[in-house]
């Protein structure tokens, strides 16, 4: 551990140089050359801004020389996207930027090659309408819920303590309630960390049902209702499947596994925590919708709902059918892409498993309209939004609001070191050791995570009001275009078609390719 190496080093080079002193009187001049380094490492120490130099003093300094530079070096590393869209450093300067409170304007226009097959934007409007000073909330809640939600257009999405250390998980909630957005648990169950902060709470219930389950990983409803009925808890998602990998359980490394976690979890200590891939509670789509209702009254008419990351089309639809034949609907259906990300994840399941998160909210936009339900259910995307153009463009395929979880650790401090499930991390925010954790500062980061919040939504507000629109609800796929190839531009209402309203309630009206799918979908079993 650096930290240990400085407390051994600076006060040993000290009397090093003091007994060298007795037989070289010059050997005190060597201090002009240890001794800014020593004044150096205690000031970083001291400090309790910056998380990387507290953990390791002196030589975390090098981060921000590196972060210097940058504008000169980022065109070097280019990343993309799954649609082949470049993300450079950009974005993740833009996020550090924003939690910081620095300027986010950009000298000399665009980063991006505008003529690159995959560029995407929204069209300016001559006629652009006020800046809105405040944004709309969404609301959530069916006809069937008492209780509704009005939520934020951007949200923190789930992160389980467990995956994140107790400091990151209160700073998150601390910086959901200054800012007035709500924060996801993850699967991991509600934690002290999350209550501490007083921030709206949307409750995870996974495979493992930690938090309300039996000692034999069943659900417990008495416990369940227990927690539920807490009015910071808003509202209830059954998570399903998850983007980073879905058809497996969610992954929690025995390293990252202390007493306190085994604890609130309810699981052995010193092995991995997986969560089986599929419920117990139901085995079908009626019996899913039916675990719908039964959250939803012993919650006391919060709104549930359901995360998956869609697969198979035709069990999708399953779901639909159920909901035709039971009259039970979610309040909100979350969509989670294969680009999601994870902290710990098999290699193939990560990459080459799920359907991207915007041809999923189209599909799920879709098949809703076909069922004429689609006004009774709220679409909470998730995947990889970091600006208010990511915003914006997933909500003209359908998406009503957005979570998101990497910008958000990036506003933590997360330098993407891909430590993760190592329980190393270099800043605190995913580990739990305590020696790095303790040295992320909780008011300071609950701060930048309010800050990059609020400045994103004012963004979002400014590129509506360039459009000429008033709303975020008024974005249409028709707003969004892409360069396909050399001079080709579409819409995305060229991209991603959608159906007519109310067509797959009669079969005569189904369209073509949809037709084998929707004939497949069973309510009564999966596929």
């Amino acid at each position: 551990m650096v930290r240990i190496l400085f407390f051994t080093l600076a006060p040993a080079s000290v009397l090093l140089i003091a007994a060298l002193s007795l037989v070289w009187p010059g050997a005190w001049w060597l201090l002009l050359v240890v001794g800014p380094f020593i004044l150096l490492g205690v000031y970083d120490l001291l400090q309790t801004r910056h998380t990387i130099p507290r953990i390791y003093p002196v030589i975390g300094r090098l981060r921000y020389l590196f972060e210097s530079i940058r504008p000169e070096i980022q065109q070097y590393f280019v990343e993309t996207d799954t649609n082949g869209t470049p993300i450079n450093r950009e974005f993740r300067s833009l996020v550090y930027q924003r939690a910081k409170g620095d300027r986010d304007t950009r000298p000399f226009g665009t980063q991006f090659d505008v003529y690159r097959p995959g560029y995407e934007w929204i069209n300016p409007s001559l006629n652009p309408t006020p800046v809105a000073k405040q944004e709309s909330r969404v609301r959530i809640g069916c006809s069937q819920c008492s209780q509704p939600y009005e939520a934020s257009h951007l949200n923190i999405s789930a992160m389980s303590f467990g995956a994140l250390s107790r400091h990151a998980i209160e700073a998150l909630n601390r910086g959901a309630r200054k800012g007035g957005f709500a924060h996801n648990t993850g699967e991991g169950g509600i934690s002290d960390y999350h209550r501490a902060g007083g921030g709206d709470l949307i409750w995870q219930i996974g495979t493992g049902y930690f938090g309300c389950r039996n000692h034999d990983g069943s659900f417990n409803a008495d416990t369940f209702a227990e927690k539920a009925v807490d009015p910071q808890v808003k509202m209830i998602e059954i998570k399903l499947s998850q983007g980073a990998k879905p058809g497996h359980g969610g992954i929690l490394p025995a390293a990252k596994v202390t007493p306190e976690i085994a604890r609130i979890r309810d699981v052995p200590l010193g092995q991995d925590v997986i969560s089986p891939p599929a419920h117990t509670a139901f085995d079908s789509p009626i019996g899913l919708l039916e675990f719908v209702a039964r959250l939803r009254e012993l919650s006391g008419g919060k709104p549930v709902g359901f995360k998956l990351c869609i697969g198979i089309k035709s069990e999708f639809l399953a779901i639909c059918k159920a909901m035709l034949e039971t009259g039970i609907t979610p309040d909100f259906i979350t969509i989670d892409g294969s680009e999601g990300g994870t902290g710990a994840a098999p290699i193939e399941l990560t990459n080459s498993v799920g359907t991207p998160m915007r041809d999923g909210v189209s599909f799920v936009h879709s098949a809703l309209r076909g069922i004429g339900l689609r006004d009774q259910i709220k679409l909470i995307a998730a995947g990889k939004a970091i600006s208010a153009f990511h915003i914006i463009r997933t909500m003209a395929l359908g998406a009503d609001l957005i979570n998101a979880a990497r910008a958000m650790m990036l506003a933590l401090g997360c330098i993407q070191s891909r430590n993760c499930n190592r329980n190393i991390c270099p800043t605190g925010v995913a580990t739990q050791d305590p020696a790095r954790y303790k040295q992320l500062n909780i008011a300071d980061k609950a701060k930048r995570v309010a800050r990059y919040h609020d400045t994103t939504i004012h963004a979002m507000l400014e590129l509506i009001s360039s459009a000429g629109l008033n709303d975020p609800s008024e974005v249409m796929p028709h707003h969004i275009y892409r360069r396909v190839n050399g001079p080709t531009i579409k819409t995305y209402a060229d991209l991603y078609p959608g159906i007519e309203c109310d067509c797959l309630l009669n079969s005569g009206t189904v369209p073509p390719a949809w037709r084998d799918d929707w004939r497949r979908a069973d309510p009564s079993r999966w596929a």
